[in-house]
């Protein structure tokens, strides 16, 4: 069988092992030198390219709903974190009776463990189910709903990236320390709102459309394009595989940019020097607009 292998940046050091284990099984592999951003980020050009049988996307669950022209198998890497550590976290914790516990697809398969660890410290635990997310408790970095219930949002991981997905304070536990600290999005929120003020003023936009195969989204940006229209503003759609900001610095009469593309491009908007807006942000903005016509 000829399979394409494909890995997210950071598990592209694994590339060599893996590409021998898969020959040494009779394959003939090929690997993608493509970026990889997420279980979103399907490399079916380069499958459809080199007539593959397969694509074996390691590091992420399956996120993209319908069926694709050639298949996927999804393969987490999974790592163990170290719950008996996590007594150090429950002096934040106390003044919550009811915690939401989220997760990455690395530590999710211990989610069960967590749940009974913190139950047996007096909490009651639960576990929400994201729109994209197949399992309980997982968080990506464009879905927090599995944080939407809950009195406390518990997120046990490394970094910040998922859980500004949540849009609410986050309590995060490091998993291998146990160390615990409390991630406030009042600052991104912000950056957001003034994103939204400067496209207020704004009478150029660019509508960024991905190919991607997980973010691919034509019905948004028809909207967006139509609903700008409807309101005196000049809008383009952008087409692109990779929206990057060397690429968007060439369109200099844009003033601004609506992105149905990864949700959480916005949030690097000032890094552009122009407000790039969800299709959710845009909502309000029209709302600001005819708000205004009407006074």
């Amino acid at each position: 069988m000829r399979i394409l292998l494909q890995f997210p940046e950071g598990l592209k050091k694994e590339a060599l092992k893996l590409a021998k284990k898969y020959e040494e099984e009779g394959h003939e592999v090929f690997v993608s030198a493509s970026p990889c951003y997420g279980a979103c980020d399907i490399a079916l050009d380069e499958a459809r390219w080199i007539k593959a049988d397969k694509i074996v996307h390691f590091g992420h669950n399956k996120f993209v709903k319908h069926s694709l022209e050639i298949p996927v198998e999804y393969i987490p890497w999974r790592k163990r974190a170290r719950v008996e550590r996590f007594q150090k976290a429950l002096p934040l914790l106390k003044p919550h009776k009811t915690i939401t516990i989220i997760t990455t697809v690395q530590y999710s398969h211990q989610i069960e463990e967590f749940k009974e660890f913190f139950e047996n410290n007096g909490k009651k635990v639960v576990l929400g189910k994201g729109y994209w997310a197949i399992e309980r408790g997982q968080v990506l970095g464009c879905d927090g709903l599995a944080a939407k219930e809950g009195e406390a949002v518990v997120y046990i991981g490394e970094g910040e990236f998922h859980p500004q997905a949540v849009e609410k304070p986050v309590i995060c536990i490091n998993p291998h320390t146990g160390e615990a600290r409390l991630y406030n999005p009042e600052k991104m929120l912000k950056k957001r709102r003034a994103a939204m003020i400067k496209a207020y003023n704004a009478q150029t936009f660019g509508i960024l459309l991905s190919t991607k195969v997980g973010q691919f989204n034509m019905a948004q940006a028809l909207w967006a394009k139509k609903e700008l229209e409807k309101r005196g503003k000049r809008a383009v759609l952008l087409v692109a595989n990779e929206i990057m900001r060397e690429q968007l610095d060439n369109f200099m009469e844009f003033e601004c940019y609506i992105n149905t593309a990864c949700p959480r491009i916005v949030d690097d908007w000032e890094r552009l020097g122009k407000p790039i807006l969800n299709p959710s942000m845009l909502k309000e903005v029209l709302e600001w607009w005819d708000k205004a016509k009407d006074i």
